[in-house]
């Protein structure tokens, strides 16, 4: 659900226009409806390998032909060293001594030329590939110049060709190195097989010297040595043949990096890993490199302390991560390694601008690790974690230090505010996704000064919520603001408590949900949002207070309620602004009074008759009978004319177990309170039902809830205060309770009453704001009508 929704929220003009003008890689893990998967068509079965399996398994056929090729160099030597010059030193001819010399030192250039040409390769693989990616991504001469003056990019990734010594040009640049060393190895396997085939073919040893009768001995020795030099030649040969063949004509490396969808700047990626598994596998183990993927490789290439090593390792990591196929084998590895993700937190408080690709990377790459509930605990759990994520969190006014207003509209060619709008989208959408957690909630709020900044990016104002033609970045930057608040302010227990406290004694947070519901009539989102904050943080009276005294809050919220002609597809926002007036009406004299005068009773009673909003104009209705003062009651008698579309609700067929007829049943018996025994006649002869109907209706409904569940806690407490007020100083009621049973319920009342029907409302499993009067008081009272 979570993922299926970052996909959906980055859609739209943002990071593509980012691309387009800064050439600054901008694609964020929100935005990964068009993006390729890693692995377009994915290996079925349980044999199917990755694509990297095939660079492991040619590094090991590499390797086990350069071992096989090595080990026979060293027999070699050995016998040369030890059989011929030691045992035939004397009787050698020149030309057997010169030419086992000669194979000596070109087996030994080549051994020191191979064992040095792969530490070149992976140098400037890492060189020459970085230069390549910032060719690639296209970077403006406009933008490279200032990133160039801000020294942006370390000197060595401005050129792959580095030079070494101060010495000619063109001799000891990096990527002539390897060449010189490749071509070393060349003619020295070459010349090494030239030699011993011309001793092999001309057989000719020498003549014996007068007295040696060992001539058979010195010839098989001979014989095998430069078998042996020629052998170990040939599968050298063999070996770099095989390479070429692979990768170049067969182009694995490319077929790899096609299968892992790494885009242009993936050779470079690919090449670096090829070499890195073959090095460890010539000098490991053969099954080192076997063992390695790029996931682990990346990982390793992030723990190095060279910059641009980082900076391939983030961009494979930043690949997998985002890929839906993939992320769940590549986001296990990373959790649960946790100095990968101390150090991807680590990269969060980076600010040198050459350093900002990885930073935002790393960024992408927890976002999407926060997603996993386990990697959540553990990405939180790490000392000074959220004070890294709140550092994404920098807007216009931290930057340049002025009190100016976030601009509502960012230009395409700001490329500062563009770079500034992605960290901080990165920065909320993973305290979005930690805060789905209780503890996590904790520790956003004692963040020093964090939350103070979710509100600040909350801010919204009149052009930008009525510009509906554009996906503007801040209205991205205001919705994922909304959701982290919401999560914020709807935590239970005493953390909640304190975090709906501080976010409704913050002064921008009111005021900012009250723009929003006054301008955002195009943002229908963004309104239910506002309006759900403004419904958790109502559960404290104090912020009951604060939101009611907040001038336009309330009119603002009955305008939406009451508003018609908008699509159904909507309607869920006029359900939440009737959810949040009953919660502001709850217990709050003055909201009720402040309702009252707007002359609302009318509007709501029709709501009654309205499918989906008769609940919540039935809670709030209740909510101003119960809690109203005496100063403002006589705005309320207009009530009682609801009772009629009340009663009628009630013995419908269609509101049977629901949560709408705990509403109407306990409307009624608040409604009734008000009116006097010729009007309560009067409204029943309205509604053309009887009062032992409706008795009997009541009792029914005592009878199907025989224990308190929690999607209708109170509708016994409000059945036995409605049949109270029936029987109250009219016998003949009391008689028709009595004879349909009504005493027997009472019983089952009181043996199944539990704590539950003593609260008035409920945050999550836990009550708030207990009710003055017992259920066992109200069962008591009607039980000594019963009696008299």
């Amino acid at each position: 659900m979570d993922h299926d929704q970052d996909t959906q929220e980055g859609k739209g003009s943002l990071y593509l226009q980012i691309e387009e003008t800064t050439g600054f890689r901008l694609q964020s893990c929100i935005d990964m409806k068009n993006s390729s998967n890693l692995y377009p068509n994915p290996p079925s079965g349980p044999t199917a390998h990755p694509p990297e399996r095939k660079l492991t398994l040619l590094a090991l056929r590499l390797a086990v032909l350069e071992k096989v090729a090595t080990g026979l160099g060293t027999l070699g030597f050995i016998w040369a060293t030890v059989v011929l010059l030691g045992g035939f030193a004397v009787t050698l001819s020149k030309t057997d001594f010169w030419f086992i010399t000669m194979i000596l030192l070109i087996e030994g250039t080549r051994i020191f030329s191979r064992s040095h040409e792969l530490e070149w390769q992976q140098h400037q693989t890492t060189l020459a590939g970085i230069m390549k990616v910032n060719k690639i991504n296209k970077v403006p001469e406009e933008s490279r110049r200032k990133w160039d003056q801000k020294k942006m990019l370390p000197q060595t990734w401005k050129t792959s060709n580095f030079p070494i010594l101060p010495f000619p040009h063109w001799t000891l640049m990096s990527k002539n190195v390897s060449k010189v060393l490749f071509g070393l190895q060349l003619a020295s396997a070459t010349a090494c097989t030239v030699l011993s085939l011309m001793k092999l073919i001309e057989h000719n040893y020498g003549e014996l010297e007068k007295g040696d009768t060992d001539d058979r001995n010195r010839k098989a020795a001979l014989t095998i040595f430069y078998s042996l030099a020629l052998a170990e030649a040939l599968l050298f040969l063999l070996e770099k043949a095989y390479w070429e063949w692979k990768v170049i004509y067969c182009k694995v490396l490319e077929e790899v990096n096609e299968a892992c969808d790494l885009g242009p700047s993936g050779m470079v990626l690919i090449t670096r890993f090829f070499y890195v598994a073959y090095s460890r596998c010539v000098n490991g183990s053969n099954f080192d490199g076997l063992k390695m993927d790029l996931v682990s490789f990346a990982m390793d290439l992030l723990a190095s302390n060279l910059l641009d090593e980082q900076l391939i390792g983030i961009r494979i990591l930043n690949k997998f991560a985002l890929d839906e196929q993939l992320s769940n084998d590549a986001l296990r590895k990373i959790g649960t390694t946790s100095l990968v993700v101390e150090r991807l937190v680590k990269m969060l408080t980076w600010k040198d601008l050459e350093k900002e690709e990885i930073r935002q990377r790393a960024a992408e790459i927890l976002s999407r690790l926060a997603s996993k509930e386990q990697n959540a605990l553990r990405l939180s759990g790490i000392p000074g974690a959220m004070a890294s994520i709140s550092s994404l969190l920098q807007n216009h006014r931290m930057l340049h230090g002025v009190e100016d207003e976030i601009p509502e509209k960012i230009s395409i060619h700001d490329n500062e505010s563009y770079r500034l709008c992605t960290f901080n989208y990165l920065g909320l959408l993973i305290l979005r996704k930690l805060a789905r957690d209780h503890d996590n909630c904790g520790k956003i709020g004692n963040t020093r000064g964090l939350l103070h900044k979710i509100i600040d990016f909350s801010k919204a104002g009149e052009r930008l919520l009525k510009d509906e033609n554009v996906v503007l970045p801040q209205i991205l930057m205001v919705k994922q603001s909304l959701q982290v608040l919401k999560l914020l302010a709807s935590t239970t227990g005493t953390t909640g408590k304190k975090l709906r406290y501080e976010i409704s004694e913050d002064v921008f947070t009111i005021s900012n949900i009250r723009d929003i519901l006054k301008y955002g009539e195009k943002q229908k989102k963004l309104q239910k949002l506002g309006i759900e904050i403004l419904t958790c943080l109502g559960m404290e009276s104090d912020a009951r207070e604060e939101i009611g005294g907040t001038g336009g809050v309330l009119k603002e919220l009955l305008n939406i309620f009451f508003k018609e002609g908008m699509p159904e597809n909507q309607d869920d926002v006029r359900t939440a602004a009737g959810e949040a007036l009953a919660m502001l009406a709850f217990e709050s004299k003055s909201n009720c009074c402040r309702i009252l005068n707007l002359k609302v009773i009318e509007k709501l009673i029709k709501a009654l008759e309205v499918p989906f909003l008769c609940i919540n104009a039935g809670k709030i209705l209740k909510n101003l009978c119960i809690y109203v003062g005496e100063d403002c009651s006589l705005h309320l008698w207009g009530v009682i004319d609801a009772l009629p579309i009340v009663l009628g609700a009630i013995m419908s067929e269609e509101n049977k177990e629901n949560k709408l007829e705990e509403v109407l049943v306990g409307l009624a018996a608040n409604v009734v309170k008000f009116m006097t025994c010729e009007e309560s006649s009067i409204m029943f002869e309205r509604a053309r039902i009887q009062e032992a109907e409706l008795a009997e209706e009541l009792v029914k409904i005592l009878n199907k809830y025989q224990k308190p569940t929690i999607k209708t806690p109170r509708i016994r407490r409000f059945v036995i205060e409605l049949a109270i007020w029936m029987m109250r100083n009219n016998e003949i009621n009391v008689r028709i309770f009595k004879d349909l049973g009504i005493v027997k319920e009472m019983q089952s009342v009181i043996e199944t009453t539990t704590k539950l029907e003593n609260f008035k409302i409920f945050c999550g499993p836990v009550g708030m704001s207990q009710d003055s009067t017992t259920i066992h008081s109200l069962v008591e009272s009607a039980m000594e009508l019963l009696d008299e």
